[in-house]
């Protein structure tokens, strides 16, 4: 029995994993252990460790790192904390592979802590760009640390290659979290409410604005200017909340004040994947810096406005409108995207990031791929570089 350690950290990353857990136990000869941590375990973020447990998975390792502050310091407290926590649970009990996915610090601590035990780790969504975001020197940093690598675009695939990665352990995948698309059941605006308390209605936006962690120091004022153009929209706005990076305190602030005033906003820690999928069929487009709104998206055919920098180098498709942070672009990109004449251009519009089929190409994989030395062996791929001269 081949044992497969997934780590997750919070609603984010556990959507994208789910039809990847769910094959992993139904495949003959592969054992989970779930190890949750970051996000999942912290009464702020709504305690989604509480979802994965009514969707009937085990838990075996519960990792607390979090402090309840989002400051420099205290993101690296928490990096530092969660390689300890790994650690320990490492020399507990050692699984054949350790499975991660992206870019965040915690994904980082689990795989940090890896390297000493000499656990073979396997790396999902590596090889993209996010040009505005700390999590770019992280998911590299990850792709380093890593020895099997599962991209989900031929893009992304030729760039781990570029990096030093042998081509050998490079598989395109594409997202898994499109794979969902085949076994969620989606909700009506009626079962939507009932379940949430939330109203979608066709000219709901869907919100969703996570700090670009590079400009942490603007966070409150890009978040204005934000809210500022939904307010000019005059719609009706839908806002998950911002996750745990630095600058993600004040946000969550603006959000909750401008819910308070405005009759016609909601917002919600969680919607899972069922809720948030149907939320995405429903609205009339999405607004913010999510990377769903990049990866999943586009399988709706919903128009997106992508705000600043936070998701600059990611491959997209063409429902996604670009802008900056200033309340001006926003509103036009907005009017854009709500023009039913966008809309219905992006009819029958293929996702860049696969057919969803990853989490099959991935366990196959993970289920076959040979535990020996020349896997924890990494070699550096000679590829041509320009001559650098000093």
């Amino acid at each position: 029995m081949r044992t497969l350690g997934v780590v997750t950290t919070s609603r984010a990353d556990y959507g994208i994993y789910l039809p990847l857990l769910r094959r992993i136990q139904a495949e003959p000869g592969l054992a989970l252990r779930l190890l949750v941590t970051g996000m999942h375990l912290s009464r702020r973020f709504g305690m989604t460790v509480h979802a994965i447990e009514a969707d009937g998975f085990e838990i075996a390792e519960r990792v607390k790192m979090l402090s309840n502050s989002d400051s420099p310091e205290a993101v690296a407290k928490s990096m530092a904390r969660g390689a300890m926590g790994f650690s320990e649970v490492f020399s507990r009990s050692r699984p054949d592979l350790l499975v991660v996915l992206g870019d965040r610090f915690e994904m980082h601590a689990a795989a940090l802590a890896a390297l000493p035990f000499k656990i073979p780790v396997a790396h999902i969504h590596g090889g993209e760009l996010t040009e505005g975001a700390i999590d770019d020197a992280l998911r590299h940093s990850m792709t380093k640390l890593s020895h099997l690598h599962f991209a989900a675009t031929q893009e992304y695939g030729q760039r781990l290659v570029q990096m030093g990665e042998e081509p050998w352990r490079v598989s395109v995948s594409g997202a898994p979290s499109l794979d969902n698309l085949a076994s969620v059941k989606l909700l009506t605006t009626a079962a939507l409410e009932s379940r949430f308390g939330l109203r979608v209605l066709p000219e709901t936006l869907l919100v969703t604005f996570h700090p670009a962690t590079l400009e942490h120091e603007d966070a409150g004022c890009q978040a204005g200017e934000l809210l500022a153009a939904l307010r000019a929209s005059g719609r009706p706005v839908v806002f998950t909340m911002p996750n745990a990076d630095t600058g993600g305190r004040v946000i969550r602030e603006r959000i909750k004040r401008f819910v308070r005033e405005d009759s016609s906003a909601q917002a919600v820690e969680s919607l899972g994947t069922e809720g948030y999928f149907s939320a995405l069929a429903l609205c009339a487009a999405m607004v913010g810096n999510s990377s769903s709104g990049l990866l999943e998206a586009p399988s709706f055919g919903l128009p997106v406005v992508n705000v600043g920098s936070r998701q600059r180098g990611r491959v997209r498709g063409v429902n996604v409108i670009d802008v900056g942070n200033g309340r001006e672009e926003i509103e036009i990109g907005i009017r854009r995207a709500t023009d039913p004449a966008f809309r219905k251009h992006l009819l029958g519009l293929a996702n860049p990031y696969g057919d969803g089929k990853a989490s099959r190409r991935i366990v196959s994989k993970l289920a076959k791929v040979p535990l020996s030395g020349r896997l924890l062996r990494k070699r550096f791929h000679d590829i041509a570089f320009p001559e650098v001269r000093l």
